[in-house]
């Protein structure tokens, strides 16, 4: 039931000048991530600054995504909230919009227990019959996902098929694999970790150096997965400086800048998020050159 297997983008919403979401924009970054081998779009994840979306144009963002990408590659909708109602209504609209899958991310702020985040994902996944993939970033929200917890929603509720695992830690993910006996899609949601996941059974990842790199990220899966190990290992490493570089400060603030430097025009970020500070500028622009990307 695998949505995608290789590098999923988690890709920048544009903005114009009064913040609005630029779909002109969306458009051509939609394009360019397709002919430069993405393997999946994730809309209206962290990177594409839903945080401060409202619902309508959350559901807007993402129905514009299904209707420009039509079927070329999966389209992934992130459609979690700390509000379990609101979860439900945000993962119905774009499963009704045509989403290929959906992105749920744990409660933040309000966090759960482990038996309320299974209440929780077993609610959404109840509402819709698309498959849906957990996402679990301790650091951002506050609430981490447990392995056993993982292993209880992926054997019980049929549409959850993968997750997206950000907590860094690989021992966490190693007892995932364990207690899924491989039953589980694993995506990486690190950026610096996409081998050392591969190598524990991993198919892919949802990436946010793809905005800049998309084939770059593609390659290193897809050697990965026909056994050119040390090939992949070797773009993973190389990749290192520039993906700390789109890391040192919060995401989306570097890879959008990193965007406007190759002269995408996405625009600014929502508040509170702000631009990126002038000495990071100067570090991000080196890793760039440095890789090719610039």
């Amino acid at each position: 039931m695998a949505i995608f297997k290789g590098a999923g983008v988690a890709i920048a919403t544009p903005m114009k000048e009064n913040l609005e979401v630029n779909y002109d924009k969306l458009d051509e970054l939609l394009e360019e991530q397709i002919a430069g081998g993405t393997d999946a779009i994730i809309i209206c994840g962290t990177t594409g600054e839903s945080a401060t979306m409202t619902e309508e144009e959350h559901a807007a963002t993402i129905r514009f995504a299904i209707e420009r990408v039509n079927h070329r590659i999966p389209v992934i909708a992130g459609t979690g909230s700390n509000c379990t109602r609101t979860a439900i209504q945000l993962s119905k609209e774009a499963q009704e919009d045509g989403a290929d899958g959906l992105l749920l991310v744990t409660p933040y702020y309000n966090k759960a227990t482990q038996n309320g985040l299974i209440a929780h994902y077993t609610a959404i996944c109840n509402e819709v019959n698309i498959p849906a993939i957990l996402y679990n970033v301790p650091s951002r929200t506050g609430c981490g996902l447990q392995p056993q917890t993982v292993a209880t929603l992926v054997k019980d509720v049929e549409n959850i098929v993968g997750i997206k695992e950000a907590s860094g830690n690989i021992s966490t993910v190693a007892q995932i694999m364990h207690l899924c006996d491989g039953n589980v899609d694993l995506y990486s949601g690190n950026d610096d970790q996409v081998v050392p996941l591969l190598a524990l059974g991993g198919i892919g990842v949802i990436s946010v150096l793809s905005n800049v790199a998309p084939t770059y990220v593609h390659d290193m899966c897809y050697k990965f997965f026909s056994g050119d190990i040390a090939g992949s290992r070797k773009m993973q490493l190389d990749a290192l400086p520039l993906i700390d570089a789109l890391f040192c400060e919060v995401n989306p603030i570097p890879v959008k800048a990193a965007l406007n430097m190759m002269g995408k025009e996405v625009g600014t970020l929502r508040a509170p998020l702000t631009e990126m500070e002038d000495a990071h500028k100067e570090i991000l622009k080196k890793a760039m050159i440095d890789l090719g990307i610039l």
